[in-house]
């Protein structure tokens, strides 16, 4: 049996979606915004595709703007947004347990000459409304804060924290990372008072390459690339038309009866949970706050991480240590610190996130798997 646990880390697409994307590919291919008949195909797609996300975001469809995905979304939210303030003030504020896209972001928004305050988080992952206004200050000019944190699923108080900064400051821009939560959660920026709102294809069953970042009708933000002037000068470039195509179709599935299908899926999150329990010291991450139903960190003294990982995947099943973005580096998650996690579980954790496709079947399998190799792992690592 083959078990893909890692859909925090990029979702299988739909097949509806494969195959709209190589139609566009490869019969509906104009570019838009060529003025010939094939170019108004392309930009009906576009169109399409900006209705489709703005009716899930209940914004309106100029306020979206398609990126290459989640990453360049939130540079583009942020970087364009710091530089567009600067005269302002150059004080920003985010998280200790970003996404690297946007922690990476602040980083190099130092360089440039920023002051970045990164708040810390509750033991369950949760940012306390007290502690974001402490921080705040009158030269702050924006607080980028994610929607479900990627590695253990903590559903972030947006609503709390947005009121927080707007009372303080209406004109401070207000980011959310939106890349675990969208369309999986009900999420209204212009109701919430977000300003600047990220999302990728891939983690709903899209294509890879593709997102889009919603931008207030009214709020600065400075373009990161110069070119042709598509996209009102925002994100200039040729669109990607198959890859737009897809992410709306994507969103519109995902987005379709979005409620059943997350309580189905927290059934089998709990019903996991409940089989875990049956291993001796095991610890479930992030769970003192309200957690995603997609997202599921879970520590296992005694076992490497990485072995663990290899000796599911010798099973077939596929899962994670930590942000996918970050695999390529491994070292011990600044999640896991940020909540203060217990030594013994700080490299012996595993990150499962599921989908749609994820069956109880799949959960049996999987536990069985954990029951036999966690034991003889733990026994050879502790000899």
């Amino acid at each position: 049996m083959t078990v893909y646990l890692d859909n925090a880390a990029t979702t299988k697409a739909y097949e509806e979606v494969g195959d709209l994307v190589r139609k566009v590919m490869c019969e509906e291919y104009g570019n838009p915004s060529s003025m010939h008949s094939e170019g108004m195909a392309g930009e009906k797609y576009v169109n399409k595709g900006k209705e489709s996300l703005a009716r899930i975001l209940k914004v309106k469809e100029k306020e979206i703007y398609f990126t290459s995905g989640g990453t360049e979304s939130d540079n583009l939210a942020l970087i364009g947004g710091a530089r567009a303030l600067s005269r302002r003030g150059k004080h920003l504020i985010t998280t200790c347990i970003e996404h690297p896209a946007v922690y990476n972001a602040m980083k190099y928004l130092e360089e440039e000459g920023f002051e970045v305050t990164y708040l810390p988080v509750t033991g369950g992952g949760q940012v306390e409304s007290a502690t974001l206004k402490e921080a705040l200050r009158d030269d702050t000019i924006l607080v980028s804060v994610m929607q479900v944190n990627n590695e253990i699923g903590t559903l972030l108080n947006i609503k709390e924290l947005v009121q927080t900064v707007k009372e303080f400051r209406a004109d401070i821009l207000f980011h959310v990372d939106g890349i675990q939560g969208f369309a999986k959660y009900p999420f209204f920026p212009a109701k919430l008072g977000v300003d600047l709102y990220s999302l990728s294809g891939h983690k709903i069953h899209g294509p890879k390459g593709v997102g889009a970042l919603y931008i207030r009708e009214g709020a600065k933000v400075r373009p990161l690339l110069y070119g042709g002037g598509q996209q009102k000068d925002m994100r200039p470039g040729t669109e990607n038309v198959p890859g737009i195509a897809g992410l709306a179709l994507a969103a519109e599935m995902l987005w379709d009866n979005h409620g059943e299908k997350e309580a189905r899926i927290r059934s089998l999150r709990n019903y996991f949970i409940a089989g875990l329990t049956k291993l001796p010291e095991v610890v479930i991450h992030g769970e003192k706050e309200e957690t995603s139903a997609y997202i599921l960190s879970v520590g296992f003294a005694g076992v490497k991480s990485e072995v663990l990982l290899h000796g599911l995947e010798e099973k077939g099943i596929f899962v994670s240590s930590g942000s996918a973005c970050a695999s390529n580096h491994p070292a011990i998650s600044g999640v896991l610190k940020a909540i203060h996690t217990e030594s013994a579980y700080l490299d012996s954790t595993l990150r499962f996130s599921f989908s749609e496709e994820t069956t109880s079947e799949q959960i049996d399998y999987t536990l069985e798997v954990l029951y036999n190799i966690v034991p003889l792992f733990r026994k050879y690592t502790r000899r």
